[in-house]
């Protein structure tokens, strides 16, 4: 019942693992899958190494989370190791793996997607990080002309479907979205986190991020990220893959009828445990049997209004 399929693969189920979560190592990727999701995404790995920002890097706050990571990474030559070891792995128990890449420009983007190719069913680029700087995330993916740039050069340089993560930090959402598409993206991932925002420590008086700014992401943030997909299925017919607060079955509903054909989850790791991608498929197919749905059902619905 919950099948589905995108960018020409299919997937047992609608329910991805977001970048950024649990996908440090190989380790806690194959510890995602065995517990539902029906694809795992990998953090975000650049061409060279990157320490990011200093501690804290995370604070939690009402309604989600503020987070200033700065793109940690080992560099993707070294980081494909990861993935060396858990290929078998989610090939027996048909779980997709998405790369999930950053680079400061066309090229770079370019050759990191191919150093990851041959170990990723897809590629997420990520255009939209709020707080990475050095001309690196939304200040891509806030230019639609930079963001066609990197999406064309990238498609030139794989053969894998390539999907493209946008920002909510933008005026207007659905000319990013087309310029991506007409980039050849073969999928829209939608919403990476809000902001930048800022927590002080009232006692002290100072900014409680070690970078001062960050990304707000969880419940919170739910609202913005269903409008933003809603306006994306208006303008575009590529699939969109919702996220940003997703905790249950009835919010991947919201999403659907907004417009996504899956969606991926991030904090709602940290909410309901690791085996939330079961949940929220036990969810989720509960509601479509007792309304007698499938999946092609509703997605888009909110549009018929």
């Amino acid at each position: 019942m919950l099948k589905i399929e995108m960018c020409g693969m299919c997937f047992k189920n609608p329910v991805f693992l977001a970048a950024g979560i649990m996908g440090e190592t190989g380790a806690a990727l194959k510890r995602i899958a065995k517990n539902g999701a029906g694809a795992v995404c990998t953090k975000s790995v650049g061409l060279e190494k990157r320490s990011g920002h200093r501690n804290p890097t995370i604070v939690e706050v009402e309604g989600g989370f503020l987070n200033a990571m700065g793109l940690p990474n080992p560099g993707v030559k070294e980081y494909v190791k990861e993935l060396e070891d858990i290929e078998d792995y989610l090939r027996r128990i048909d779980v997709k793996l998405i790369g999930s890449i950053y680079g400061k420009d066309p090229k770079e983007f370019s050759q990191v997607a191919e150093i990851i190719e041959p170990y990723v069913h897809l590629l997420e680029l990520n255009i939209s990080c709020p707080h990475a700087g050095g001309g690196y995330g939304a200040q891509i993916g806030q230019d639609p002309d930079l963001s066609y740039n990197v999406v064309s050069s990238v498609k030139e340089s794989v053969d894998i479907p390539v999907m493209v993560k946008l920002t909510p930090n933008v005026n207007d959402i659905k000319e990013i979205a087309i310029a991506v598409v007409d980039g050849g993206a073969d999928a829209i991932t939608a919403i990476n986190t809000l902001g930048p925002g800022m927590v002080i420590d009232i006692k002290t008086g100072r900014p409680i991020l070690g970078n001062k700014f960050g990304g707000m992401s969880g419940k919170a943030i739910k609202p913005i990220a269903i409008r933003c997909v809603y306006e994306i299925y208006s303008v575009v017919d590529v699939p969109i893959v919702g996220v940003g607060g997703i905790t249950t079955g009835y919010d991947v509903v919201e999403f659907m009828m907004a417009g996504a054909t899956a969606v991926q989850v991030g904090t709602g790791v940290y909410y309901r445990g690791y085996d939330v991608f079961y949940k929220i498929c036990r969810e989720l197919e509960e509601y479509l049997t007792k309304n007698s749905l499938k999946i092609k059902d509703i997605v888009g619905k909110a549009h018929e209004f």
